[in-house]
């Protein structure tokens, strides 16, 4: 007989074995990974003269990390890269200064000429003169003149008043020693960047940053794995699209095979919902809320490149300064995100165990007060720390000063409480559906994914603030890229798969199979995907090979999701002519546009816009640059943002009376939120991204991030411009959706305590159906 490798998968009795091989394969990657950051990663040592004397010690190094922290300058300027993209890349700064003080000591003392003085720095700066005996650097005079002049200008720069830049974080560091401290800190970040790994020819960060006058250009195996990486996706990308073709079979009837139309207009209409599901409509009316919160510090932070607020004789920058709005900004854009998906969680369960759990709205409204508390008390530690008013408490109460990990430690436990807590809510609430012998229903993968998520904090609070920073961001990249391109990726897809279900566009066994599909894509591809967050941090080659490879097949999953985008896209009405028993008239067209707006920017967002900075080579050049945020605001807002909102239409539209349902008013919040973006990705975030990459390939990282360009009249214009899609966004999408949601609570539809509703709505489907 014919071995069939299709049928072979896409039998639920050995779904098992690709997944446990793909999880064996990516946390082997990972554990690799985790092992050369530990055993490779740059020492932090102390800098001595040649005559023994100490320059920077060790603790020097590492209390100005602590500064960096305290005073959150992640959230003002990068490190490797890594951070906000208002200030400088402190690294590329220091080590572009190091260069120039370097060669002008070798021209002033040793009278050498331009030329000359800048070779025999970049020589010095190329030369590893660690010793591991004593945990020393041992420096020469040119590089001891180079770091008294980095000291020098990090004192003064809290002093200049007039610096065209409307603030300067470093003017609330008030301690000479801890300026001297973070000088120390950065200048140990530039030897990283400049000085050749043992016995290697290219540095620990691969000749990162862009620097001539350093002697940093890009390695061979920069271009090299390049070269593989695309290889490798053109290779894989034919495969799976061949075995796509070969699975046209699940033809639309398929998909809508033993469908139950449950969300037409008349089922939508007469629908009750439960206590426990009426109780969670608090998370949609608090997550909309801080959705209004982010997008509000997300306008402040753009006033402090451009400064509009000034035409109102208004200064907001010294209370509000970018580093306290910009942490607002990430931090409410994972909060509310992440208040909806939990939320829905919790409203759909009555619906998959066919009954309303005895004391789950009391789960459910304690949970939600745990938010709260976690959300009140982050937003103010957030604020309190970075001036310094928190003391020697800063890191517990208030920003632990890392990008997207900004809450302090307490509230990060109170988080892992919070997700514990769901974990179990979510559990009572689905026991009832737990068929033995079925590991992979739809009520398991609920619990798979939000018990991962569970897991992945955890790494969250391995690292301190004296954690080798190289070390430590490995731990921070593993909590944001494993749940943002990894877990969250598949609990999104059975989310969407629950309510694609509910709302009667496909059958449950369509959807199980979508769901697997779309794990073995999403955690093949991303969770050693997570390896191209660290080809410019201190990582060896191996790394940048696993990077190249895997972060560029994460684009796969995301063609085959715009592959399936025309057959989503007609769906209600090929059901529509199928119901004879309705009215045939689909009832959720505001929930189905928000879906089609995250199989969009899936495509456009994360696909396009992610492929071209993740090859290494282009990334050498756009690492640090508008190109990385204009990746990040199309993908978080673009598919993350719409799916949440699809979640707050879904589940407002069966609380809120029918009578006071506005489906107008949703869709032009749709179209004014996907149109703004899409403006604001073209008018500005896109072309001001290849304006600063242009910037680095002719001048340098130090150059495309300093003042100079930031206060261009092309950055400036448009910056500017970005106010257009901006207004769009906020006046015609956010703030009439965030009104309709708030306005409505009053006109919450009676709760039904007998569950009449529910077990109407999804029988359990037979075993022979569901795995059919």
């Amino acid at each position: 007989m014919k071995f069939d490798l299709i049928s072979y998968l896409m039998n639920p009795r050995n779904w098992w074995k690709p997944l446990l091989l793909i999880f064996v394969i990516s946390i082997g990657g990972v554990g690799m990974i985790g092992r050369q950051t530990y055993t490779d990663a740059p020492p932090v040592a102390s800098f001595v003269g040649q005559d023994g004397s100490v320059v920077f010690s060790k603790d020097d190094i590492q209390h100005g990390q602590e500064v960096f922290h305290q005073y959150a300058l992640m959230e003002y300027g990068s490190m490797f890269g890594d951070g906000a993209y208002r200030g400088p890349d402190f690294t590329a700064e220091a080590l572009k200064r190091m260069a120039a003080s370097m060669k002008d000591y070798y021209m002033q003392k040793d009278g050498l000429q331009d030329y000359a003085a800048e070779e025999l720095a970049k020589r010095v700066i190329k030369k590893n003169t660690y010793q591991e005996q004593t945990n020393t650097i041992t420096i020469n005079a040119a590089q001891q003149y180079a770091a008294s002049k980095l000291v020098e200008y990090y004192t003064a720069l809290p002093h200049q008043n007039n610096s065209p830049q409307p603030y300067n974080p470093l003017q609330g560091i008030k301690k000479s020693d801890e300026i001297k401290a973070l000088s120390a800190f950065f200048y140990w970040g530039a030897w990283v960047c400049g000085v050749e790994r043992p016995g290697e020819n290219y540095s620990y960060t691969h000749n990162w940053p862009y620097e001539p006058s350093a002697g940093n250009v890009p390695s061979a195996a920069v271009m090299f794995w390049s070269i593989i990486g695309s290889l490798g996706l053109i290779f894989v990308l034919g495969i799976v699209l061949y075995y796509h073709g070969k699975m046209e079979s699940n033809t639309d009837a398929t998909y809508t095979k033993n469908s139950t139309l449950f969300m037409d207009v008349a089922g939508v209409r007469k629908f009750q919902p439960t206590p426990s599901q009426k109780a969670t409509y608090k998370y949609f009316l608090a997550s909309m809320l801080l959705f209004f919160v982010q997008v509000l510090a997300g306008v402040l932070t753009v006033h402090d490149f451009v400064n509009f607020v000034h035409f109102f004789g208004w200064n907001i920058t010294a209370d509000l300064p970018i580093t306290v709005v910009r942490s607002w900004h990430v931090q409410m854009s994972i909060l509310w995100i992440s208040a909806c998906w939990i939320g829905a969680s919790l409203f759909v369960a009555p619906f998959i165990s066919n009954a309303e759990i005895k004391n789950q709205k009391k789960w459910v409204n304690t949970l939600f007060w745990l938010i709260i508390l976690l959300v009140a008390g982050s937003f103010v530690g957030i604020f309190l720390g970075p001036k310094g008013l928190l003391g020697d408490h800063w890191r517990y109460w208030g920003s632990q000063g890392w990008e997207y990990v900004e809450m302090g430690r307490a509230w990060q436990w109170l988080l892992m409480g919070i997700f514990i807590v769901w974990f179990f809510s979510l559990f009572r609430a689905l026991r009832p559906a737990f068929k033995k012998g079925r590991p992979w229903a739809m009520p398991n993968w609920l619990l798979y994914t939000t018990g991962s998520v569970i897991a992945l904090l955890i790494s969250g609070f391995i690292a301190t603030p004296k954690t080798n920073f190289v070390i430590a961001d490995f731990w921070r990249w593993c909590v944001i890229h494993m749940w943002a391109e990894a877990f969250f990726e598949v609990f999104t897809t059975v989310l969407v798969g629950y309510f694609m279900v509910l709302m009667g566009l496909v059958s449950r066994a369509a959807a199980i199979r979508v769901i697997y599909i779309a794990t073995l894509l999403f955690l093949g591809s991303g969770l050693l995907g997570i390896s191209h967050n660290f080809y410019w941090n201190a990582k060896p080659v191996a790394t940048m090979a696993l990077g190249a490879i895997f972060s560029t097949l994460q684009v796969v999953p995301l063609i085959l999701l715009t592959l399936e985008a025309w057959r989503f896209r007609k769906l209600p009405g090929l059901l529509e002519k199928t119901r004879l028993e309705s009215d045939g008239q689909f009832g959720m067209p505001g929930v189905f546009l928000f879906l089609i707006g995250v199989n969009f920017w899936n495509f456009f967002g994360a696909g396009v816009l992610g492929f071209i900075i993740n090859l290494p080579f282009a990334n050498y050049f756009e690492h640090g640059t508008y190109l990385t945020v204009n990746h990040g605001h199309a993908a978080l807002m673009g598919v993350y943002g719409n799916l949440s909102l699809a979640v707050v239409v879904f589940c407002s539209q069966l609380m809120i009376k029918p009578s006071a349902w506005l489906p107008k008013l949703i869709k032009r919040a749709f179209w004014s939120i996907n149109i703004g973006l899409l403006l604001m990705v073209a008018l500005d975030l896109f072309p001001v991204g290849i304006l600063q990459f242009k910037a680095v390939v002719e001048h340098g990282l130090t150059y495309a991030r300093g003042t100079e360009f930031m206060e261009s009249t092309a950055f400036q214009s448009m910056t500017w411009l970005r106010i257009i899609g901006g207004s769009i966004f906020v006046l015609g999408g956010v703030i009439p959706i965030v009104w309709f949601i708030l306005t409505k609570y009053k006109d919450l539809r009676p709760a039904d305590a007998n569950d009449s509703n529910i077990s109407d709505v999804l029988i359990e489907a037979p075993v022979e159906d569901e795995y059919a």
